[in-house]
């Protein structure tokens, strides 16, 4: 389960949103690695937070490092050209458990 904390508006407006991790094996590193993947295809910045630390979306060794389980929350925030795209794309790949489940 996943769902939107915040936007800002305007131009470089920067997307905010909470999303659930929600597959059997957490932010691990086949996870991080389609996140990754994914976030690089789009002009846009992408960050993730968990438990107040916050991490690039195109690192995959960040991402594992945040340590995030099923059940936890992250935080993604996006920015750039084609933030709300990128926004759409992450949050649903996270919201389908990674494809693996």
């Amino acid at each position: 389960m996943s769902d939107v904390i915040g936007t800002s508006g305007g131009a470089g407006a920067e997307l905010v949103r909470t999303a659930t991790i929600s597959n059997r094996r957490g932010l691990h590193a086949r996870a991080a690695a389609k996140f990754v993947k994914l976030a690089a295809t789009f002009d846009a910045q992408v960050t993730v937070g968990h438990r107040g630390t916050e991490v690039s979306g195109l690192s995959i060794m960040g991402l594992m490092m945040l340590a995030a389980a099923p059940g936890c929350s992250i935080e993604l925030k996006v920015t750039g050209a084609q933030a709300t795209e990128a926004m759409d794309a992450l949050f649903d790949l996270v919201d389908r458990k990674f494809d693996e489940d």
